[in-house]
């Protein structure tokens, strides 16, 4: 399956993007890529605008609303995973709708796809001048964690290595402004034109212009440093904050810390996976912890006081007398946080304790057992709170 873009790449916009900055680039794509602009194309014409446009749809989604942004600028794809996202399973909706219910009504003169006059070329304007933004790679990096480092949160610093701006040329990929050139291909648009003829009259279709790959611009005397590429590899520190919480597989984004754009782009993202490391004492489900405890037949039948490893320090539990082996005490409270409060809050500890019977015994230490064997003591009593643990066990098995 191919690999989902980021969602401010499919917009075109930077993460500061304003909610109008967002809605405006969303508008540009629907009405490049919507379905019924696309009725004349060919089979992949249409396979290609009906996939963009999803996109599209798919990231406005998440972008113009502040609670799944949030989650997505701080943990990618995994924040927003498994949120509805757009139903397409009625169909793409007309158009015209869809641009009314965004933007207020602005759009009512379209008059559906049989006023466009002279085609396509009337709809919102025709081609875009922009010239292309690049964007640099994703570094995708492990970063190892104990329970305790999870449970407080922390700071790591990773040494990466990664593209930056050419330090001759600052990025620029010339030995001077005076060697970019505007491309006599596109003319500076980024962008190639072709015209078909439609049912509806000229339909124009745009494409990245091959000489200058979308910059608009052409270098006609490279910087020998950087060959023209505007880039040079360094290696770097980075101050990653990890929340408290997080769990094994998780990925954090941070945004602008991977491989820098030529032609003055955005750079890309460094996707931090969280790789969990296994505790002495301790096994995690979610955000609760789990913890044995062996104690003697002893300690069992008169009672003690036990330390149970948290992560925040020992905690004492004081245990009564007459302790089955397999009672569970919960410390409320006392498992990890939930990310930067998203998820139920924080987990319980829960400690299992087991009583450990001596497999021999001396000859002294038999016959006090025999005699105390006598003792009604001894004989189980299957009481009511007794009788609820036994069931409790038995269904184990």
């Amino acid at each position: 399956m191919a690999q989902k873009r980021d969602y401010y790449e499919v917009l075109g916009v930077g993460k500061n993007a304003t909610t109008d900055e967002i809605k405006a680039a969303y508008r540009k794509l629907a009405l490049k890529w919507h379905p019924d602009r696309w009725v004349s194309g060919t089979d992949a014409e249409k396979k290609t605008a009906e996939e963009n446009f999803k996109e599209a749809a798919e990231a406005y989604a998440v972008l113009s609303d502040a609670d799944k942004k949030a989650k997505y600028d701080q943990f990618g794809f995994a924040g927003v995973d498994g949120q509805p996202g757009p139903d397409f399973s009625g169909g793409f909706g007309n158009l015209n709708d869809i641009l009314n219910d965004l933007f207020g009504g602005g759009f009512g003169g379209f008059g559906g796809f049989g006023g466009f006059g002279n085609g396509f070329g009337g709809f919102g304007g025709g081609q875009s001048q922009q010239q292309k933004v690049f964007r640099g790679r994703d570094i995708r990096t492990r970063v190892k964690l104990t329970l305790e480092e999870i449970y407080h949160g922390c700071e790591k610093e990773l040494s990466l290595e990664r593209n930056r701006p050419c330090a001759d040329c600052n990025g620029r990929g010339a030995r001077s402004s005076s060697d970019i050139k505007t491309c006599p291909t596109c003319k500076g648009s980024g962008q190639v034109q072709r015209v078909t003829n439609t049912l509806f009259g000229q339909a124009r279709t745009y494409s990245t212009c091959p000489q200058c790959n979308g910059a608009g611009q052409v270098v006609t005397n490279p910087c020998r440093r950087c060959n023209g590429t505007g880039l040079e590899r360094k290696r770097e520190t980075v101050k990653v904050k990890i929340p408290a919480g997080v769990e094994d597989g998780m990925q954090l984004t941070i945004r602008g810390e991977g491989h820098s754009a030529p032609q003055g782009g955005m750079n890309g993202d460094l996707l931090v996976i969280i790789e969990e490391q296994p505790h002495a004492s301790l096994k995690r489900d979610g955000n609760n912890l789990f913890y044995t405890k062996i104690i003697s037949v002893m300690d069992a039948m008169l009672g003690t006081e036990i330390s149970v490893p948290c992560l925040d320090g020992n905690y004492k539990v004081k245990l009564d007398a007459g302790t089955q082996s397999g009672t569970i005490v919960k410390l409320r409270g006392r498992g990890l946080p939930s990310v930067s409060g998203y998820g139920n809050g924080t987990g319980d500890l829960y400690v299992k304790i087991l009583v450990w019977i001596p497999r021999r015994l001396s000859r002294s230490e038999k016959a006090a057992m025999e005699q105390m064997k006598q003792s009604g003591s001894f004989t189980p009593d299957l009481s009511r709170e007794d009788r609820a643990l036994f069931d409790k066990e038995k269904n184990i098995f």
